[in-house]
């Protein structure tokens, strides 16, 4: 593994090297999010792109300068999903044999696609860092040529070619926001725009449940964050390394941090305005945006890069229910009432009065606290916003009804 810093020559080198092979993905307007911020808001798709991510791109810069000897011995990676997908697909284009090792918890559909490529697929551990670990030692037995996913310059330098696509586009961009997992995207792509001599401000976003760059460069070192869980699954790293930690004090001007309620938000804010289909890691630049994480973007052009789209479709149900709560588009509502007949056609009137649809009705008379002859029923309903749920619970206890919103 290379750790000399990459520039804006490897970049471009780089970009000889893979175009003929790969999605040139396109930077589109959002009319929609533009106009509720008052800026000019672009979303770089790298949904879109081969393997439906970035991670394509540094694989085959990095395989296409392996030796005719490292390519007879094969390659290994390990990888949460994109980077297993991206070098079993580079791999199968140059004809080389792949070995990726990934967490047992990785979604089915990065698995499936990883072994659509013809690679091995291992299943070790329930984070990125055992497979990391497990991998290495597989590596020392066979031989094989480990890929890094993130700490590796011939990989940075194949993901900042998505910065010089986007300078190539909007040479005038204020603000990129970018995902930050090891930090390879990022390294790459602010290197690309900051050695073109742009003057955009770099923001990179993280899960606020694994901010393993942010904590780093706050206090100055590298550090190692516990291991939680995420729906940002591409981006749950522990720890950075000295290549990615070292060029992101470079040249990133800022780290912010999202929530998981926000970034289910921001899912279903793509799919809904944009038919944007991203994964959770993808969607934390919109969810930055959603949030408020960017300062003084008002009239300016910002760009968000989506990184992936490889969501897991067995959870995007819960992903959607989840964003339409935090944007208040679902919600519950309790209302405690005298347990007489017509009391919850009563409820049902007021709250169809104020156009919200009920979903779901739950009349609960043993697991309560409401005194002897109340009973607690909950509404789960169909809403316009929190506004809109306010007026329908301010409504009720108007109406003489005790409710509140769960």
């Amino acid at each position: 593994m290379t750790t000399t810093n990459v520039t804006l020559s490897d970049i471009q080198d780089a970009r000889l090297a893979i175009e003929n092979r790969i999605i040139k993905t396109p930077l589109t307007y959002s009319t929609t999010l533009s106009e509720k911020f008052d800026c000019q808001v672009y979303l770089k798709l790298e949904n879109l792109q081969l393997t439906g991510a970035y991670k394509i791109r540094g694989a085959l810069n990095r395989l296409s300068k392996l030796t005719k000897e490292e390519k007879v011995k094969g390659v290994i990676a390990s990888s949460a999903g994109n980077h297993a997908q991206g070098v079993a697909l580079a791999a199968k284009q140059l004809g080389i044999q792949a070995t990726i090792v990934m967490p047992e918890s990785t979604p089915l559909a990065k698995i499936q696609g990883t072994k659509k490529f013809g690679a091995e697929v291992i299943l070790h551990g329930n984070f990125y860092d055992d497979a990391y670990q497990k991998a290495l030692e597989i590596q020392r037995e066979s031989g094989q040529v480990f890929i890094h996913p993130f700490n590796d310059k011939d990989i940075i330098a194949g993901q900042g070619t998505i910065g010089l696509e986007i300078i190539d586009e909007l040479p005038d961009v204020d603000l990129v926001a970018i995902p930050i997992g090891g930090g390879g995207l990022i390294s790459g792509i602010s290197t690309a725009i900051k050695e073109s001599g742009s003057r955009a401000k770099i923001v990179g976003v993280e899960a606020v449940e694994m901010p393993a760059m942010k904590t780093s460069i706050e206090q100055d070192r590298i550090v190692t964050v516990d291991k939680k869980k995420t729906i940002a699954d591409g981006i749950a790293v522990t720890t950075v390394l000295d290549n990615t930690f070292n060029t992101v004090k470079k040249y990133v001007d800022e780290i912010v941090t999202v929530k998981e309620t926000e970034i289910s938000h921001a899912i279903v804010t793509l799919l809904e305005y944009e038919k944007v289909l991203c994964e959770g890691a993808g969607a934390t630049s919109v969810a930055a945006l959603l949030y408020d994480q960017f300062k003084d973007i008002k009239g300016k052009t910002v760009v968000l890069v989506v990184s992936g789209g490889n969501i897991d479709l067995n959870i995007l149900d819960r992903i959607i229910e989840r964003g339409l709560i935090t944007s208040g588009r679902s919600c519950s509502i309790i209302v405690n009432v005298p347990d007489t007949p017509g009391t919850i056609a009563r409820i049902s009137n007021i709250i169809g009065s104020k156009q919200a649809n009920i979903l779901e009705i739950h009349h609960n008379r043993a697991f309560t606290t409401s005194v002897l002859g109340e009973t607690e029923v909950e509404f789960s309903l169909e809403t316009r916003g929190h506004l809109h749920i306010k007026e329908i619970v301010d409504e009720l206890n108007s109406m003489g009804l005790s409710a509140k919103r769960v």
